[in-house]
């Protein structure tokens, strides 16, 4: 670990030294990017980090955030947080208001900073059953206690030397934070996470990930609320690249395509949906246009990872392929995929059309990552997940479950020191997970071990596996398989009703009931 960097919050003053910018943040503001130096940076944490001691911030309180998107202001008030020695306990937006009082009364929060007047009025609802004593809003027009209010009492005060005190008295065991994670039950649990666990896993990727100039344009859509996202923003930071927030979801693509980033971390719903359209456009296409698409689609599911690329992929490069990578904005060097398992056959696809796919595999437990595929030359292999970490020990238990241990793995869960004791025994981390480790170091990742089930016969399903396959299908949007205790397996499908509606106009069918049309039923069987 570079010297002087063993806390989140020495990341700012990192960057300033090694590779300060003029637009470190860049946020979207009446179709203009507005940008946010590092310097800037760095003054606004300052300021937020007095207005915290003013409020009456201690060291080691709680304080909750909820936001929709990812936004500038989220960067600054978690250093501040962290600076002051304050925990933050981030939300997703998306949580039931019954969700917002269980985690504000487990996780003790005493102050709960939302963006916008939906979050603020949801929080309010249960703002009395908590400990709560009060709510901020980034959005200034929602209520007084807003960004603007904290910017003028943080420019008011000096609170500079009891700051830098607290600074002092942060090791990098310190805990940094607490995500809050659905367990089997449904339960949410903390994870405690300390600034080492994230800092070893900011540092291993930047090892492990072939970027190493900085100043690189990237762009941020995934909830901040998640540890995928969080590790990379943090990451960002340390190799001092540019950060562009995405205006939101429906408008990714034209951000991507402004922006043009060389990296993009994806999550496989997302990259399923991205090359739905893309078939769906080749759909639309007729003649010797459309018979050179799937020409070109075929070509790309059958080449193989280290396949070498001959004149039929030039060709489909050129007419086809260069149009894929446009949608990323055309620079994107490589993606990296987590947080759920990725189809083969999109992988495949998406490296032979010159956008290679990393898959990788971590949990909110391990600080973000486990391990990864891809990240040096040779050390790519389809159905795994990569090689684990350096410095990260792995094994398998006698059930298959995959255990690890390593210095990003989590403090335990906050206030549950049962489930910590069953979580971490020995030092292991009991992920849950089953797999297997191959002679040559892949990680490979069957199911989940609670999701494994039996049938009446004694066989034994593992539904993520065949639920994966069927994915590949246009006309799934989602399907979970079932079947415990039953003759065989069934699965419960969620139709794609975008594509049937595409798939029914270029077939000139029309659909009165999607749950009875046998021409549709006939074709999804």
């Amino acid at each position: 670990m570079p010297k002087h960097l063993t806390r989140l919050f020495d990341l700012p003053e990192y960057q300033l030294r090694h590779t300060p910018q003029e637009k470190a943040f860049n946020t979207k503001v009446g179709g203009e990017w507005l940008a946010l130096s590092t310097k800037e940076y760095c003054n606004q944490i300052a300021i937020i980090s007095n207005a915290l001691v003013e409020l009456g911030v201690q060291a080691d309180d709680k304080i909750a955030i909820v936001t929709e998107k990812n936004n500038v202001a989220w960067h600054i008030l978690d250093m501040a947080l962290l600076q002051v020695g304050a925990i933050s306990v981030p939300l997703y937006a998306t949580l039931s208001t019954k969700d917002y009082e269980f985690i504000l009364n487990h996780s003790d929060s005493k102050l709960c900073f939302v963006s916008n007047k939906d979050l603020y009025d949801k929080v309010e609802s249960v703002k009395a059953n908590t400990q709560v004593s009060s709510i901020f809003c980034f959005n200034n027009s929602v209520c007084d206690t807003n960004w603007d209010y904290l910017l003028k009492s943080g420019q008011s005060v000096d609170h500079h030397l009891e700051v830098e005190k607290r600074k002092s008295n942060i090791s990098t065991e310190n805990l940094a934070t607490i995500i809050y994670t659905s367990g089997t039950t449904g339960t949410p649990k903390g994870v405690m996470i300390t600034h080492e666990a994230l800092l070893f896993s900011i540092i291993v990727c930047s090892e492990l990930l072939d970027l190493d100039e900085p100043y690189l344009p990237m762009v941020s859509y995934l909830p901040i609320s998640h540890v995928f996202e969080r590790l990379v923003m943090y990451y960002y930071q340390y190799m001092g690249f540019e950060i562009y927030f995405a205006e939101s979801l429906e408008k990714l693509v034209d951000n991507l395509q402004e922006v043009k980033p060389v990296f993009l971390p994806i999550v496989p719903r997302l990259l399923e949906k991205i090359f739905d359209k893309i078939i769906a456009k080749g759909n639309e296409l007729s003649g010797v246009k459309k018979a050179l698409f799937f020409w070109a689609v075929r070509l790309a599911e059958q080449t193989e990872i280290d396949q070498k690329r001959g004149l039929k992929h030039k060709i489909a490069d050129r007419l086809i392929f260069s149009k894929w990578r446009g949608i990323f904005g055309g620079n994107v060097k490589f993606l990296v995929s987590g947080s759920a398992p990725l189809q083969d056959r999109l992988i495949k696809v998406f490296t032979a059309a010159g956008l290679p796919v990393y898959e990788g595999y971590g949990m909110t437990e391990s600080s973000g990552v486990i391990s990864l595929n891809g990240h040096k030359k040779g050390d790519m292999r389809l159905k795994t997940v990569g090689k684990v970490l350096p410095g990260v020990e792995a094994k398998i238990a006698e059930d298959g479950e995959i255990l690890i241990k390593g210095p990003n793995v989590l403090k335990g869960y906050y206030k549950d020191e049962l489930k910590t004791a069953e979580a971490i025994k020995d030092g292991f981390l009991h992920t849950g997970d089953i797999g297997e480790i191959c002679k040559d170091g892949f990680l490979k990742i069957t199911d989940r071990k609670k999701e494994i089930f039996k049938t009446s016969g004694g066989k034994y399903i593992a539904p993520a596996i065949i639920e994966n396959i069927m994915k590949q299908s246009s006309f799934i949007e989602q399907i979970m398989v079932i079947g415990e205790g039953y003759k065989m397996p069934a699965a419960l499908i969620q139709v794609n009703y975008e594509f049937v509606k595409e798939w029914a106009l270029r077939h000139n069918h029309e659909i009165i009931d999607i749950t009875t049309d046998e021409k549709l039923l006939a074709r999804i069987q």
